[in-house]
């Protein structure tokens, strides 16, 4: 590009970034608006409001309210900081709710890793049925502690057991061991599925459940060992840490612009270096901090000191895990940050396993569910959603693997509450292990779960409802801008690796040369998350007194209500500047977007073009010419009895019609009552059949009918075929479900080409709709 193309180029991002920061300023502006008129809309906050409250026994109630809750929050505080030294020294236990036992412990490997297999005890009341598949819940190592996924009884590990399934969680203690890597921790796990297979040799492969950083775990896991693991389901996981919801007006996720603003991975290795070659967690729960600092700064205090008399329980438990700070080692957090958060490189094929093989998610043979929600700022859904663009490229290349992928969205909910939330565990995540069996009965292809909720006198009912979408729709409704916006982060981390070579060459053998155990310990201990919790314990002499004050408040105890005039203006001034703290939010997150793109758009051009990564394989408009489509053609006419059923199925298939779960349920009551006239075929190679009979009927019907008869060349399998057609015609479970014309056309033409005669005595009935 020469300067005069540069030249235009910078000023057309220039004009675009200004148009888009103008109208998040506006937005931010007409927000900020909005809440402090409600906020000062209440009768309390108006003239007369301001006589009726001044009389002045009410404001000398207040001061004692307010001085009583005072005590309380500051004593609510200390227990905090008791909590967090206490936790410390005992060295950072699991906050998983239930009790357990080790059933594999990481250490001690050859390969030792900070990594343990739990098995998680029932609770009283509550009975196991071993022959049931297992579940593995693996919880994100992103700075925080395990136990998040079971960290209450409606839970993922509550929903799961409550359903009578075994349940098994994987942990990992405060320090990694000396020398780990991400890699050591993948195979690990392996060892850990294996030996909970080894363990339920008569269940179902199990299923692996990944929240957040577990996700992309969990795919790791599953991408190098798909034949010991059975349904993934990632919560929440930034799987293309590109991706982002830009849209003009409400904001943009800001934490995908941090690498590129704050100059790439070298600042990781600085923090590890510094830490004498562990990477503290603290920094990675400060970036969360700092997405809400409403929340941070305000919201969440004010809400304990508000709600003094009963809110401290939840707040203390809620913090006994986000206080807890865990470390890495340098290999993994630059591992992480190379390969996931600047990089995006992770599913490329440049990043392999231990064996040297690398990660393919399209080796995965078992379905996939991805929980994401419009909510989540931290992983937003195109990060959630996108590698599936990215990996597969197609609708057809999909269903010619046999993958089954099955997407559900949340309207608002945050980040931690996709895996905390106990509204969400019992509703979403208690509809995933209800269906999870059903879902691998879906044909091959992608689809959206969607759970209607109906509430009737006995309680709240649900109904599960399978849609089936394609790929190329999908990606266009997530992404706006056809992706457009993540060609700058090639930009990221093309500078990226000149910052790390260069702090590598000049800096980071004065750094670890400095660097020691001693002054390691003194940087975790004075981090501010960690100082904020300590400096308020009984560690401090001058906090001894509120217990016993706070005692004394207990019994004495003097509230006022929460109506009460001058309660009211207390919660009008505290919405104020919590819509100050949001104002301020939105104006910096602008800001850090504009900047972004302002810079990293016009270096774009500067990068060389094989240090770009988003070449790859040209779009092809004509679905026929795609590899997988034209493969699939040329074995029409191979194949036998399995290939048959599984061609015939999709011939009749309804078009177009959502799929309830008691069609599912259904399904699966026919496989096993007809399994003697069925194919045995393992689950993934009977979906890998029907992904690819699918697109020969899709792409060529006709040749997909004459050819019907090669498949069935022997005799015994027509006749086979036959029978099966018999028994389903006669089901009762099948009455009342009439065939469509087309499909009763279809089925004279099926039997005509098989020369099977109809019995005209006996009803008309599609015979593998129901069972395909």
């Amino acid at each position: 590009m020469d300067a005069g193309k540069k030249l235009a180029h910078a000023r057309e991002v220039g004009l675009k970034t200004g148009v888009v920061l103008q109208k998040r300023l506006q937005h931010a502006q007409e927000v900020f608006s909005q809440r402090a008129q409600e906020a000062m809309a209440d009768e309390a906050t108006t003239p007369a409001g301001w006589m009726a409250a001044a009389d002045p026994t009410n404001y000398y109630a207040y001061a004692v309210d307010g001085m009583q809750r005072a005590i309380l929050f500051w004593d609510t505080i200390r227990q905090r900081g008791n909590n967090f030294v206490e936790n410390a020294v005992q060295g950072l236990k699991p906050v998983l709710h239930f009790e357990y036992e080790t059933v594999l412990d990481g250490r001690s490997f050859a390969r030792p890793v900070n990594y343990a297999l739990l098995k998680i005890t029932p609770p009283a009341g509550v009975t196991i049925d071993n022959r049931r598949r297992p579940y593995v819940i693996i919880d994100p190592r992103a700075g925080h502690g395990p136990g998040i996924g079971g960290f209450k009884d409606d839970s993922q590990v509550g929903v799961a057991m409550r359903a009578g399934h075994p349940v098994y969680f994987v942990i990992f203690f405060r320090d990694p061991e000396p020398g780990q890597t991400l890699l050591d921790v993948c195979e690990a796990e392996q060892q850990f599925i294996r030996k909970v297979r080894a363990l339920h040799p008569d269940s179902q492969k199990p299923a692996i459940i990944g929240n957040c950083q577990g996700g992309w775990a969990a795919m790791m896991l599953a991408a190098s060992d798909p034949d010991d693991t059975g349904p993934i389901v990632i919560n929440g996981a930034p799987m293309s840490y590109w991706g982002g919801a830009w849209s003009e007006g409400e904001g943009d996720n800001p934490m995908r612009y941090s690498g590129g603003l704050l100059g790439g991975t070298w600042l990781s290795s600085l923090t590890a270096d510094l830490g004498n070659g562990k990477f503290d967690g603290a920094w990675l729960v400060q970036n969360f901090e700092n997405l809400n600092p409403a929340n941070s700064l305000w919201d969440k205090y004010y809400n304990l000191y508000r709600k003094a008399d009963t809110e401290p329980p939840r707040f203390l438990e809620f913090e006994h895990w986000w206080g807890g700070y865990y470390l890495m080692n340098r290999e993994e957090i630059e591992w992480i940050t190379r390969n996931l958060f600047v990089g995006n490189k992770l599913w490329s094929g440049d990043v392999k396993d231990a064996g040297g093989k690398a990660f393919d998610l399209r080796d995965i043979k078992a379905p996939i569910v991805l929980f994401a929600s419009m909510g989540d700022n931290i992983t937003p859904p195109q990060q959630a959603f996108n590698w599936v663009v990215d990996v597969y490229g197609s609708t057809e290349e999909i269903k010619a693997r046999g993958q089954v992928i099955v997407g559900m969205m949340h309207q608002d909910v945050g980040h931690l509450g996709i895996f905390v939330s106990g509204k969400v565990a019992q509703k979403e995540h208690a509809q995933i292990v209800s269906v999870l069996q059903s879902i691998e009965l879906l044909p091959p292809g992608l689809y959206g779960m969607v759970i209607h909720e109906r509430k009737s006198d006995g309680g709240v009912e649900y109904e599960v409802e399978f849609r089936e979408h394609s790929l190329e729709d999908i990606a266009q409704r997530l992404n706006r801008f056809e992706r457009v916006d993540e060609k700058p982060f090639e930009a990221v981390a093309a500078l990226s690796e000149f910052n790390q070579r260069a702090y590598e060459l000049f800096a980071q053998p004065f750094v670890q040369a400095m660097s020691n155990e001693t002054t390691a310990r003194m940087l975790r201990e004075f981090h501010p998350l960690r100082m904020q919790n300590w400096a308020f314990s009984d560690m401090n002499p001058w906090m001894a007194w509120l217990g016993h004050a706070a005692n004394a408040v207990k019994a004495n105890r003097q509230a006022l209500d929460a109506d009460h005039p001058l309660r009211k203006r207390e919660q009008a001034g505290a919405d104020m500047l919590s819509a100050g703290l949001d104002a301020y939010r939105a104006v910096r997150d602008a800001m850090t977007e504009a900047t972004f793109f302002n810079l990293y758009a016009n270096m774009l051009s500067l990068v060389p073009q094989d240090k770009t990564s988003h070449a790859g394989p040209p779009a092809v408009t004509e679905p026929r010419e795609l590899p997988e489509v034209k493969a699939a053609l040329a074995s029409i006419e191979q194949g036998g009895y399995a290939e048959a059923i599984a061609r015939v199925a999709c011939l009749l298939k309804r078009q177009g019609e959502p799929l309830p779960l008691s069609r599912l349920e259904l399904r699966k009551e026919l496989v096993t009552d007809y399994a003697e006239l069925l194919p045995e075929l393992l689950p993934e190679a009977w979906r890998r059949i029907r992904g690819q009979q699918e697109l020969i009927t899709l792409y060529a019907p006709e040749r997909a009918l004459e050819t019907l008869p090669v498949l069935l060349r022997d005799q015994n399998d027509r006749q086979r075929l036959q029978a099966l057609a018999e028994k389903l015609r006669d089901d009762e479970r099948l009455i009342g479900r009439a065939p469509t014309a087309e499909q009763a056309a279809m089925l004279e033409r099926i039997r005509s080409a098989l020369s099977i005669k109809p019995d005209r005595s006996r009803r008309a009935a599609v015979p593998f709709v129901r069972a395909s």
